[in-house]
């Protein structure tokens, strides 16, 4: 017998015979009971003891309706079971496909963020790779920059050695102060940077570091999801785990996985484009840097090379005097000479003229007179005394002389200029000879 197989949605209900009434026993007389019966008191027990035939045929046929309906209930539940046992088989095997093709989209989904962290993290390792060229760069310029410095320092320690009056502070110092202030201020610049571009490096570090833990782990659960996707009913590395199909307190959702990878991808990003940003500043400062010290460089350049031409020009104006002083010098020593010989002329008329007053002085009483001879000595003495004015002038002639052989180029103007006009003063000034005469 056979049924149209059902889908059951809860476990059949036993089957069961339902209850009859059997018929009621009827007792009938016995018919062997007259007087010529064989029956008696001896075989009365075995008479009242047995079923009527209707009796034993009636319970028959109940023993064999019970047989059939428990058969029918059998059958039917053999056929139950069966289609049961075939929908849990089709239940089964769709369900195993499901979670067979959930686990292969799972894998997917691994895969894509396993994919965007490994891309994250070389992009980082080259990022910091770059950063770290940049931080080479910025102490390279660092080193730079301190050769730059010394030089200015050596050229204002060399200019302190000028001699007075050249110690001036002139368009070249001023420049050269201002590239020594904008060297050490370019140095200060240079060591902020850098310890901006350590920090970013150590950020880029740290969260590659995230990332590649991030990374291992999904690298972990694809090579376990995968190995769970291969698994089938043919599978020989399979048994049951009973406790397995709890679920741990602590299991993350779908929408907490992929926000946990998605927000290590976000800060990757933000740092992978704060060291972008930060490495197009240093680009920025050391083409600034570079610039600023070249205009410097040229600035110092152009004074000294205008100071240069101020000190040449004034080296040939010095010349160009020098040669006059010297041929002056030497018409002075010519005319040292013809007062050396003038001087020597006149000393013996002043003998003369002094020997006679002195000797007229010891002219007794009233003969010492003021008289004209005596006048005229005198005025003869006052006019030889300006042999005095000739040994002066050759005094301060001689004294010029040897100043000037002893003095430097620079100083051969100042000496003119402070001993020339002294001694035209002394030598033509009359109350200067008027003193000179009396004394």
């Amino acid at each position: 017998m056979s049924h149209p197989s059902v889908l059951l949605t809860q476990e059949p209900a036993p089957q069961t015979v339902p209850v009859s009434e059997l018929p009621m026993k009827v007792y009938e007389p016995a018919l062997n009971t007259g007087l010529d019966t064989s029956s008696g008191l001896a075989t009365a027990g075995f008479r009242t003891a047995k079923y009527l035939l209707e009796e034993w045929n009636q319970h028959n046929y109940t023993r064999y309706y019970e047989a059939f309906a428990d058969r029918d209930h059998s059958e039917r539940v053999r056929q139950e079971s069966q289609s049961l046992a075939a929908y849990t088989g089709e239940l089964a095997e769709r369900t195993q496909q499901d979670s067979t093709a959930k686990v292969g989209e799972r894998l997917q989904d691994i895969h894509f963020w396993k994919s965007e962290l490994q891309r994250e993290i070389e992009d980082l390792v080259a990022e910091t790779d770059l950063q770290a060229g940049q931080k080479r760069r910025l102490e390279r310029a660092l080193d730079a920059t301190e050769v730059l410095y010394s030089l200015a320092m050596d050229n204002l320690q060399c200019r302190e050695r000028r001699q007075h009056p050249d110690l001036v502070r002139d368009q070249v110092e001023s420049e050269l102060l201002k590239e020594a202030e904008l060297v050490r201020n370019i140095q200060e610049l240079l060591k902020r940077t850098i310890k901006q571009v350590v920090n970013q490096i150590q950020l880029n570090r740290d969260q590659k570091e995230v990332c590649e833990m991030d990374w291992s782990d999904k690298l972990e659960t694809y090579n376990i999801d995968e190995k769970c996707g291969r698994y089938n009913n043919q599978s020989t590395n399979i048994r049951f785990h009973p406790s397995s199909s709890k679920l741990e307190d602590s299991a993350s959702t779908p929408e907490t996985w992929a926000k946990h990878s998605h927000d290590n991808i976000y800060r990757a990003e933000r740092e992978k484009l704060a060291s972008i940003n930060l490495r197009a500043l240093v680009d920025n400062i050391l083409h600034d840097t570079a610039e600023d010290l070249h205009i410097q460089s040229d600035l110092v350049n152009q004074a000294f090379a205008k100071h240069c031409e101020i000190l040449e020009d004034a080296k040939h104006k010095l010349e160009h005097h020098l040669k006059k002083i010297l041929k002056e010098i030497g018409d002075q020593e010519h005319n040292i000479e013809a007062l050396k010989q003038a001087i020597k002329d006149k000393e013996t008329p002043l003998k003369v003229a002094q020997t006679r007053l002195y000797d007229r002085s010891f002219r007794p009483n009233v003969d010492l007179c003021r008289d004209a001879a005596q006048f005229r000595l005198i005025s003869r003495c006052s006019r030889l005394f300006s042999v005095g004015l000739l040994k002066l002038n050759l005094y301060l002639l001689m004294l010029m002389r040897q100043i000037s052989h002893e003095i430097d180029n620079d100083e051969i103007v100042f000496t003119l200029q402070a001993c020339r006009p002294e001694f035209h003063l002394h030598a033509n000034d009359p109350e200067f000879c008027s003193t000179n005469v009396e004394s």
